[in-house]
């Protein structure tokens, strides 16, 4: 029997013929207790014929594949579609066993992704373009906060105009893009940079601003740690780049290497379709994805993170019923172009070289059709 494997035809012919069998047994009156064992054993034979064929109907869970993904900084509530996702089985639901990592630095995302340390990165448009403008094999798959969130920040009330900031000591994460946004700023508004004392506080800027370690700061998160100083009492005052003359772009993109997009197409399309049911489910359910988010960042009070969410939500979906992920075309060429003036770049830019929308849902050839 277990070389059986018929077809639903092969079985109803088989099941025919045990059938015709029974009546032929019926048919023999001298012998009863042959007829009587003759007709268990066709009605077992039945049964496990049903059995063999039976086995193509069985739905079996697709094969579990590892997918690490570096965060750009430790869990927050930008992260919350993605740990909703994860908690709520939609990356296992697609075959993927997704593994976050934590940084140990601002510019470890896209370092690690290039080495082959991460199959994917939650990285910065503006990040993304200067690595590539080096010559990084990489591009962005998919926006994951839909407009910029970085902005210059102090606390107590102190000035955050940038015509304010002669001679001021300013905090930043240390990234390239941070420094040169920052002199950009300043000098647009008469500011002479070389009085500016830049100081890399990395992760630490909530804690470099509240210590007066520094007067200011650039890099910090309008949604994240503006509101979590808020909610301290800190009096923050607030500036986000693009109010600073800083042209929009996609904060935090999903970044991948050009050999990934080329040969595991597949992989991230299901991730990032994975990414946005989790992303919706935060969204219908914010209590239970706050939730879900102080799991993975313990330390996070439940006030700060129903703060930090209630923020976060809105800049995680696209404008103009465009697919979840969306990238502008129009708004990465403008920013490429700005960056290039303002010489962060060293080449033009063609920024349809620097991301895809290929893999977002109802995107690109062999998609779904899921808006």
């Amino acid at each position: 029997m277990r070389d059986i494997d018929p077809s639903n035809g092969s079985r109803r012919e088989l099941l025919r013929k045990a059938t015709s069998f029974i009546g032929v047994i019926v048919s023999v009156k001298d012998h009863p207790m042959i007829r009587s064992l003759a007709i268990a054993s066709t009605f077992a034979a039945c049964a496990a014929l049903t059995a063999c064929g039976a086995k193509q109907d069985v739905v079996t869970t697709p094969t579990q594949r590892t997918v690490s993904v570096i965060l750009d900084r430790s869990a927050n509530a930008n992260h919350v579609g993605l740990y909703t996702a994860e908690a709520s089985g939609e990356f296992a639901k697609v075959g993927l066993n997704v593994k976050f990592i934590n940084p140990s630095n601002p510019s470890e995302p896209l370092e690690l992704l290039q080495s082959g340390g991460a199959d994917l990165a939650i990285s910065y448009e503006p990040e993304l373009l200067i690595e590539r403008d080096k010559g990084a094999p990489i591009l962005a798959v998919g926006a994951i906060a839909q407009r910029p969130l970085t902005s210059l920040m102090s606390v107590d009330d102190k000035a955050v105009d940038p015509r304010k900031l002669e001679g001021a000591k300013i905090g930043t994460s240390g990234l390239a893009f941070q420094d040169a946004f920052l002199d950009q700023i300043l000098s647009a508004s008469g500011v002479d940079t070389t009085s500016v004392k830049k100081v890399d506080v990395g992760f630490d800027l909530t804690r470099a601003m509240t210590s007066k370690r520094v007067d200011a700061t650039l890099g910090a998160f309008w949604n994240i740690e503006g509101v979590e100083l808020r909610q301290a009492k800190k009096r923050p005052r607030i500036m986000p780049v693009d109010r600073a003359g800083v042209p929009p772009y996609d904060e935090l993109v999903l970044a991948a290497r050009n050999e990934t997009v080329s040969r595991n197409g597949a992989m991230i399309r299901r991730f990032v379709g994975a990414l946005q049911r989790g992303t919706r489910a935060a969204k219908a359910d914010p209590a239970a994805a706050t939730a879900t988010l102080r799991s993975a960042a313990p330390k996070l009070s439940k006030r700060e993170a129903v703060a930090t969410v209630t923020a976060t939500l809105p800049l995680l979906f696209p404008a103009a019923r465009k697919p979840f992920g969306w990238q502008e075309p129009s708004q990465w060429q403008t920013f490429a172009d700005w960056m290039k003036r303002n010489e962060l770049l060293a080449t033009p830019v063609d920024s349809a070289q620097a991301f895809t929308n290929e893999f977002l849902p109802g995107e690109g050839l062999g998609s779904d059709t899921t808006p």
